[in-house]
């Protein structure tokens, strides 16, 4: 402990971390510099501010990194099409390396002999913090609280909050300890409280972002996105920058009751845990994704990228971002979206993306080819015969061969 004299905490300014700041100071008795993220959370990220400055810290950095988040990270991740498990759309997962990046940096930048992070040691983001700095800073130092001190429940970190006067908004308030969640311009989570029991259906009142289906418009409502290069670009004809066309599509999704989900889901560190999330946008964009590729990337290129994407979807997931890996599968995802550019138009109603056009100069869409009328002569029917009986060969010599196929 007394080689640490300097720590960089990634702070939000909730309980956890308010505690973890003066947790460091007492135990390591060192500097503490605080580093606050603005993803798109939707709340105020300056009262952190004033937290921090109540606990004496002196070097407090607040920054908004919305557009980076969207532009560097969210945007390669949904040229990969990537869910993992087939329903998780990685929004918590896919701000950590920014954070992870962040952190070093100014830990570089103050001269500083660690840093720290919130994440408990039940959880995925202990090892996406720590895989990304490593990555990054190969000999920096990580101080995770929750694995050494012996806070272990909410109502410990609000004693010992109210023991050091740090101010807990909710405990001012006299209501309970809320969910644990996360948000960032991507989605928001909810774990904990009834969830931890995975009968019991969510509140109504514990969405923050969508309504209900049921409670969405009666009216469907139409939108075109247009992309360049796999990234959307302008909604309805707006020009956009990423930051904006997420912020607006969070909007209209959450409008029409698109994006949320509640599952199960395998932790990187052995465990299943049960969660909701809000996703809004990000379910819209996926759609409209695939859709404008359906157009636009040859079959077998398609086909290779949807192999790979549960790989690059996991190595998101469990905190591989800065390994080379998921460098390599990005170089090769980034090939794919050359010709990915045009117009998808979407119908958005009650929970639902409806895929109702696309179009694109760089389309692979022959009509002419693929028509049911008089194609004049552009396919020879008669071509099929070999093709088929060609791929047939295998089958058949197996059969004579009295293989079962049972």
């Amino acid at each position: 402990m007394s080689d640490i004299k300097k720590v960089v905490l990634a702070y939000s300014g909730g309980l956890d971390t308010s505690v973890i700041a003066k947790w460091l100071q007492e135990t390591y008795q060192c500097e503490v510099v605080t580093f606050t993220a603005d993803l798109g959370q939707g709340e105020e990220v300056e009262p952190a501010r004033a937290k921090a400055e109540a606990m004496g810290i002196k070097e407090i950095y607040i920054e908004d990194l919305r557009e980076e988040f969207v532009r560097d990270y969210v945007y390669p991740m949904f040229r990969a099409n990537a869910i993992y498990e087939g329903e998780y759309l990685l929004g918590t997962s896919i701000a950590r390396p920014l954070i992870a990046k962040r952190l070093v940096e100014i830990a570089q930048e103050t001269g500083a002999d660690a840093v720290s992070h919130g994440a408990t040691g039940k959880g995925n983001d202990q090892v996406r913090f720590e895989l990304g700095a490593y990555a990054l800073a190969p000999g920096i130092q990580i101080i995770a609280p929750w694995r050494e001190w012996d806070l272990n429940s909410r109502e410990a970190l609000m004693q010992f909050a109210a023991d050091h006067g740090i101010p807990v908004d909710f405990a001012a308030q006299g209501k309970k300890s809320p969910y644990s969640m996360d948000a960032n311009l991507l989605h928001i989570s909810y774990e904990g409280d009834i969830l931890e029991d995975p009968w019991n259906e969510a509140e109504e009142d514990m969405w923050r972002w969508t309504v209900s289906p049921e409670a969405a418009p009666d009216e469907p409502e139409y939108i075109e996105l247009t992309y360049v290069k796999g990234d959307i670009v302008a909604i309805n004809g707006k020009a956009m920058s990423p930051a904006e066309v997420l912020t607006e599509l969070n909007r209209l999704g959450g409008k029409h009751g698109i994006g949320r989900l509640d599952i199960v889901e395998n932790r990187y560190v052995g465990m299943k845990s049960r969660g909701c999330y809000e996703t809004p946008g990000g379910t819209i964009m996926l759609r409209a994704h695939r859709a404008i590729e359906s157009l636009t990337v040859d079959r077998d290129a398609a086909h290779l990228k949807d192999s790979l994407m549960p790989k690059y979807a996991e190595l998101v997931y469990n905190g591989y971002w800065w390994s080379p890996e998921r460098i390599a599968l990005q170089k090769l995802v980034d090939e794919t979206q050359q010709y990915v550019n045009g117009d998808v138009r979407l119908k958005l109603y009650k929970g639902n993306v409806i895929v109702v056009g696309r179009r694109s100069e760089d389309s692979l869409f022959d009509a002419s080819i693929a028509t049911f009328e008089d194609d004049a002569g552009s396919y020879d029917q008669k071509d099929a015969e070999g093709f088929i009986k060609l791929n047939a060969l295998r089958l058949q010599i197996g059969a004579r061969a009295g293989r079962k196929l049972s």
